[in-house]
């Protein structure tokens, strides 16, 4: 049986070699921009590239296992498997097709080969043509010629034609059978742990080319191919392009720009802290729950609350967009798993980096998860650390680093850092299954004793991180803002997924530069968490004119209202009313006032045509 086994670990090879020539090639013909990268930086895209290259390697060996197992349980005591090379030499042709239009595709655009340049190529093969004739046609034809010389040569020299079989018990057939499967499922998926493979697991430098170096070329075409299902049309087509866009135009339009200076410098640090699941039921000040976060609700009588705040979303990968670039959600989706639009977008890190931060991002869990590090490193952040700058002994069950350890660890950074300095931590011990390093404040008895014990854990663990960081020179020019990244059902556990309460967090702006006359006050205004890219920016007087969705909460002149999303439903919520929609069945979920039918089909509008206005531009990306 071993015998036999050996066909497929060289089948594996030769695709890893085959890969790793790619990979070769991609950054030859782009090292001059790489120039001042360390070469140890460069040589780690093969070692960060190995998790989907296997991935791709196992599809591709779907097909072979299948004929091997049905082979397998047969009489026959050897088969001639002459059709791999067959296989093989069909798909190291198409294979270096790929890579040379892909060389050529990241030239023009940036980006790697995906759906949008295929369908670029078939719908309009006449303007394809035309842009590619700047395209170096001796370049890409000798490499091409090169590609498939050595693809072809590895494969004779590599791959056998032919497997022998030794007699064994059926029972032992089938247990192999199992394992094989089994092991060729792990590689496709990447592994045991909570993220399955996604873009972001190949994203490991700050240096956007070998990031893409680093992408496996077939993987990341196949994955934006099953993607674009989504981004080809528009499901939420509820009017008229035009007149959803005007809608949506109404609510951002302003009779002044203008913003009440609320800092008493317009350099400050900025950290923002992206609490999960830390809804403002936990609080007693928004939620009249007591001995929960009684660190956060003595925070606000030293800062700015904005007390009628929502979550974009329902999960963190869309609260932590929200957050960060103003960006809304998409119903059904997010921005995140579409990486070639999702770089496309602004960011906040992206802002201060260009003003002379130091950006870092500190999170205690998989930065790949729901394709996070492939946002952090395309938008500013010079510094990422993640699970793996943690021990194991240091970390739940699943999901990562307990917060105290996440937050001392960003501490120990920004005591080394140079000011100004914009730092992002992103928690995560709020999360099931309500892990915690120490003895549960409210006991562990049910889901709920268990929510408010890890909240309050967090709590704790934001006054320890306080205390600690006013003895630091830099916590004086440092603003501190606090956000959720989404609400939660617990812990009253009273609202359903579509009513707003549900999305309701809080928000909070704290520091010593804040001016005292706005110490301890609330401002009452409904605001989304989308909202603090443009409010933030413009209190260190940095333009935001490309974050669209995003309004300043503190122009006296913006309209108060948010919008939300979660699997296939929208929510619209402003100062007077608050309305839910159900995309699917098509009808209101939840009415703050039903009896004031002209506000209800007033919001209900400006919902859709939010959702509508926003997938829209989403599909332009």
């Amino acid at each position: 049986m071993i015998k036999s086994l050996i066909f497929f670990v060289r089948f594996f090879l030769f695709w890893l070699l085959f890969f790793a020539i790619d990979r070769f090639a991609f950054l030859f013909i782009f090292h001059q921009k790489l120039r001042g990268i360390p070469f140890a930086e460069k040589l780690s895209t093969f070692y960060h590239a190995l998790r989907l290259d296997l991935s791709m390697m196992a599809y591709l060996a779907v097909f072979p296992l299948l004929l091997f197992i049905f082979w397998y349980f047969t009489k026959r005591d050897s088969v001639d498997f002459i059709w791999v090379s067959i296989y093989n030499k069909v798909l190291i042709i198409i294979f270096s097709i790929l890579s040379v239009v892909n060389f050529n595709i990241y030239r023009e655009w940036g980006s790697k080969l995906n759906a949008k340049a295929l369908s670029f190529a078939i719908d309009t093969p006449n303007e394809a043509l035309a842009s590619s004739a700047s395209s170096p046609i001796f370049l890409s034809l000798f490499t091409l010629a090169i590609l498939i010389a050595i693809g072809l040569y590895l494969n004779f020299l590599i791959v056998k034609k032919k497997i022998t079989f030794v007699k064994s018990p059926i029972w032992l057939k089938i247990a192999i059978s199992i394992l094989l499967f089994g092991f060729n499922f792990l590689l496709i998926r990447g592994g045991v742990d909570v993220a399955p493979n996604s873009q972001s697991m190949a994203y490991f430098s700050k240096h956007q080319l070998l990031n893409h170096a680093s992408l496996n070329t077939e993987w990341n075409l196949m994955s934006s191919i099953l993607a674009s299902r989504k981004t080809n049309h528009n499901p939420y087509l509820y009017f008229e392009n035009t007149i959803a866009d005007q809608e949506v135009a109404k609510l951002y339009k302003v009779q002044k720009d203008t913003t009440i200076s609320i800092l008493n410098t317009k350099r400050p640090n900025v950290v923002i802290f992206i609490l999960e699941s830390f809804t403002a039921d936990l609080t007693k000040t928004l939620g009249n729950e007591d001995g929960i976060t009684p660190k956060f609700d003595s925070l606000i009588n030293d800062g700015l609350l904005f007390s009628k705040i929502y979550s974009a979303g329902n999960r963190t990968d869309k609260g932590l967009i929200g957050t960060l670039t103003g960006f809304p959600t998409l119903g059904t989706g997010s921005i995140v798993k579409w990486p070639e639009k999702m770089q496309k977008i602004p960011a906040i890190s992206q802002k201060l980096l260009q003003n002379g931060y130091q950006t870092s991002f500190f999170y205690g869990g998989e930065s790949e998860f729901d394709n996070y590090k492939a946002f952090i490193l395309s938008h500013g952040y010079q510094k990422l650390v993640d699970k793996n700058s943690f021990d194991k002994k240091d970390m739940n069950s699943k999901w990562g680093a307990y917060d105290a350890l996440v937050f001392n660890k960003q501490l120990e950074w920004l005591n080394q850092t140079q000011q100004p300095f914009f730092s992002t931590i992103l928690s995560l011990t709020n999360h099931e299954p309500f892990e915690l390093p120490v003895r549960s404040k409210f006991g562990t008895a049910n889901n709920t004793e268990k929510f408010k014990s890890t909240a309050y854990y967090t709590d704790s663990c934001i006054n320890a991180y306080l205390n600690a960081a006013k003895k630091q020179d830099w916590y004086k020019n440092t603003l501190f803002i606090f956000v959720a990244d989404h609400g939660h059902i617990l812990p009253k556990n009273n609202s359903e997924v579509f009513e707003p309460q549900r999305y309701h967090i809080p928000l909070l702006f704290y520091g010593d530069v804040i001016k005292d006359e706005f110490k301890g006050k609330k401002l009452n205004h409904t605001g989304s968490q989308q909202d603090i890219a443009s409010t933030l920016l413009a209190q260190l007087n940095i333009p935001a004119n490309d974050f669209l969705w995003s309004k300043n909460l503190l122009n006296p002149y913006v309209q108060h209202f948010a919008f939300f999303s979660w699997d296939n439903g929208l929510g619209f919520v402003n100062d007077q009313h608050s309305v839910t929609f159900d995309n699917v069945g098509k009808s209101i979920l939840y009415n703050s006032n039903p009896t004031d039918k002209q506000q209800t089909n007033n919001n209900l509008k400006l919902g859709q045509s939010y959702l509508q206005s926003v997938y829209q531009q989403f599909i332009k990306l």
